[in-house]
């Protein structure tokens, strides 16, 4: 039987003058333990009882003492893209590629990645490489106007919708694009994913949807970062999705799985003859409490119950549990009414 590992076992053993990197192979890790392993090799974090220098995966993949930015001598912005710091955030960006790929999130060479590394330089995906198959030594080191400062291949063609995020929202520390199904057939018809039906999407996800515009042109760029002060994951229009996260890059990517399971969920329910339940105001109200708890952000953030859902526009028929407020009910025109019903009743006699 394989050996299951939680978050204080490992805390144990680098309390004890243990080495992550001697786990056993085949051991099953809890979702806490992944968690810290994540945040150790992030972060070189040495506050769960190990001294400096116990574990060779805290200690060599500490982020450098000085913040760089794009105005650092080019020694040490060389420097800092060979680190065993940047090393590691290089194999993160391959394994979200690679999960990218083979969730058939991507196709061709299409999809990109980012991880802000610095005051206004970020760490990016190459063009032209497919998700699936690249390697760290592809990645590309950029400043925030998208001029490349370090890397043999060329960043990514996308890059400047990434580094717009970035600019417009403080918080987001890694973006993710790509072309899951199910969602970007929500965006090529225009059409936000109703709300009030699964938990998981209403607490880790805001959505909007961007306009068209040709992938790669500032003005692109421009609105998708015009909606990422409310949303953290955005459709664009007859394009894809792209998400940002304010924790690190695995979490910009959870938000596709999470995005393309709900709409690939409610649009089999929508097939199933019988109108799809929503959960009530309060429900939803109390997703929306942890949500904001998380620092995610949602336009519905302080909005009252009665305003929380409206699903009007979905087409399948999905109708929200919070009653529609007075003034938003459409009544009829009386006024239109009777010169419909005289002009019926004139043509009525014409036909006598």
């Amino acid at each position: 039987m394989n050996t299951v590992i939680s978050a204080k076992d490992i805390k144990d053993l680098l309390a004890n003058g243990g080495d992550v990197k001697n786990l056993p192979a085949c051991a099953i890790l809890t979702p806490s333990a992944k968690d810290l392993l994540y945040d150790l090799q992030r972060h070189g974090d040495l506050s769960v009882g190990q001294s400096a220098g116990t574990s060779n995966l805290a200690t060599t993949t500490m982020a450098p003492a000085k913040l760089l930015t794009s105005k650092s001598p080019k020694s040490e912005l060389q420097a800092f893209f060979n680190s065993p710091y940047c090393r590691n955030l290089k194999d993160q960006l391959c394994d979200i590629g690679r999960r990218l790929w083979q969730r058939e999130y991507v196709d061709g060479n299409g999809g990109n990645i980012a991880i802000r590394v610095g005051e206004d330089i970020a760490l990016c995906t190459p063009t032209l490489v497919s998700k699936g198959f690249m390697k760290p030594e592809d990645m590309c080191l950029v400043d925030f106007e998208g001029n490349q400062l370090a890397g043999t291949k060329k960043r990514t063609s996308e890059i400047l919708m990434h580094l717009q995020i970035m600019k417009r929202q403080p918080k987001a520390v890694a973006t993710c694009h790509c072309h899951p199904p199910y969602s970007t057939g929500f965006a090529v018809a225009g059409v936000l994913p109703p709300t009030c039906m699964i938990p998981e999407f209403e607490v880790f996800a805001s959505v909007a949807i961007a306009p068209y515009r040709t992938p790669g042109t500032p003005e692109m760029g421009q609105l998708v970062g015009e909606l990422v002060d409310k949303h953290n994951t955005i459709l664009m229009a007859n394009h894809g999705v792209v998400s940002w996260s304010h924790n690190h890059v695995e979490d910009a990517y959870f938000k596709m799985e999470i995005l393309e399971a709900y709409c690939r969920t409610i649009l089999v329910s929508a097939q199933l003859g019988v109108p799809a339940k929503t959960m009530t105001a309060p429900q939803l109200q109390d997703l929306l409490k942890i949500k904001q708890s998380l620092g995610i952000p949602d336009p519905r953030h302080g909005l009252k119950e009665c305003e929380l859902c409206d699903n009007a526009e979905w087409r399948p028929g999905v109708a929200c549990a919070v009653p529609l407020k007075p003034e938003s009910v459409v009544g009829l025109d009386a006024d239109a009414e009777k010169a419909v019903q005289a002009i019926t009743d004139q043509i009525l006699a014409q036909m006598k």
